[in-house]
């Protein structure tokens, strides 16, 4: 099988080691990919949210399946241009990709679909969104109405912070379009976790759950980022708790989508809080996410491509996934600076003996080469994941690789998982 991975970032690296691994797949192409999936994929240079550059390639090589990692391509309707010629997709097409386009559109199906959620209602102005935000009181929760590469989301529990939020968005204008729409959103108190599921339109196939950080610095301080770093599974959500999220968030949102004749084909994700009233979606993304697939690929033990494919042919329905017993745990490795201004082109030493490290995969993200040389291009630069048998030792392993690993302003959260340890801890003394 040949198969044409979109995308360039830490998921998509993930996403590359788990479709080179497939007995299936015989050529991999990643377009416009990094250097870390050029270890595995021979990279191809177009934009990937261009519909008649991605189909005239797709074309070109004759791909068997089209695998659409970012939310961009997504929402730019790369995934309907490739169907309307007859190639497979793996990711839904513009209309249901609005889930994650519009979070006003996402609220809109939750409600229809009996889906728990917060209250939240969308503004285009400054003085209603403040009266709202009295309203609802702190911690206040303002989020741009599109896509923001994950920095659209303010959660504070100042008002004059969340009012020059408003502004921003509003006014000044941050996000551009994205955010000339902001919902005001009532917040959800509890434990975060994200439960991301395949799906073919009809069949929905649940991955394990993970955990990511959304903040920039340690116990959650300072504001929010694309990710900083993920586990998996979650000690918070045992087996019959997912199964709960996915038979009454995930299938209903599937089943709202297709009865508006938008069936949803690809990876969906629900961004849950568990709430003492039972958990409730905070957000639905219409991909993997990104960190979360960096701690979940390197755990799948199914073939990925396989089940790509079936997703993309309707043919999931009697499909299950085999996981691995070991825990992992993804460290994100980001500019100084990030998610604010940050410098780039700067030289990364010791990638390779990160990789050394036993049961450690060092994923690309915002990287390129220079004359030979992996310097820094983005604000997430690297993700380390590494397995084991327990948190203590993936976290151990995760962050010595990420030790070996430098450039200037080079900066990590430490505290990735540690919640998670402290749960193992805690069973080892019951």
């Amino acid at each position: 099988m040949r198969v044409l991975l979109l995308g360039s970032g830490g998921r998509e690296s993930a996403l590359g080691s788990g479709l080179a691994s497939s007995a299936s797949v015989d050529e991999l192409f990643a377009a416009p990919g990094n250097p870390g999936l050029a270890q595995v994929a021979e990279r191809a240079d177009l934009d990937a949210e261009d519909p008649a550059a991605v189909l005239d390639f797709a074309t070109k090589i004759d791909a068997d399946l089209v695998v659409i990692g970012p939310e961009a391509p997504l929402v730019a309707g790369v995934g309907d241009a490739l169907r309307d010629a007859g190639r497979k997709v793996f990711g839904p097409s513009k209309a249901p990709a609005r889930i994650e386009g519009s979070k006003a559109h996402a609220k809109h199906l939750m409600h229809e679909a009996g889906i728990p959620t917060g209250a939240a209602r969308t503004f285009d102005s400054v003085t209603e969104a403040i009266e709202y935000l009295d309203e609802l009181g702190p911690p206040y929760v303002i989020k741009a109405d599109g896509l923001a590469a994950g920095k659209g989301v303010v959660v504070t529990e100042d008002r004059d912070r969340a009012i020059t939020a408003l502004k921003e968005s509003l006014v000044e204008g941050r996000f551009g379009e994205a955010g000339s729409r902001v919902l005001v959103e009532e917040f959800l108190d509890g434990p975060e976790l994200s439960l991301i599921a395949f799906t073919d339109g009809m069949t929905v196939v649940p991955c394990e759950p993970a955990q990511d950080y959304k903040r920039a610095y340690d116990n959650d301080g300072g504001p929010n980022t694309g990710g900083m770093g993920s586990y998996s599974p979650v000690p918070v959500c045992p087996e019959d708790l997912a199964y709960e999220i996915s038979h009454t968030v995930i299938e209903p949102m599937v089943k709202q989508t297709a009865a508006r004749g938008e069936p949803f084909v690809g990876a969906i994700y629900a961004g849950l809080a568990l709430t003492t009233k039972g958990p409730k979606v905070i957000e639905f993304n219409a991909r993997f996410g990104d960190p979360e697939t960096q701690a979940l690929i390197p755990r799948l033990e199914s073939d990925l491509a396989e089940v790509c494919l079936a997703c993309a042919t309707g043919d999931l329905a009697g499909t299950r996934l085999d996981w691995s017993d070991d825990v992992c745990v993804s460290v994100v490795l980001a500019s100084g600076g990030y998610p604010g201004s940050h410098r780039t082109g700067l030289p990364i030493e010791g990638l390779d003996r990160a990789a050394k490290h036993p049961g450690v995969d060092v994923f690309h993200a915002g990287t390129e080469l220079h004359d030979g040389v992996c310097v820094t291009s983005g604000g997430r630069v690297l993700a380390v994941s590494a397995r084991a048998r327990t948190f203590k030792d993936a976290r151990a392993r995760a962050y010595a690789a990420a030790g070996n690993i430098h450039f200037d302003g080079k900066h990590i959260r430490s505290d990735i998982a540690l919640r998670a340890e402290g749960a193992e801890h805690t069973r080892d003394e019951a």
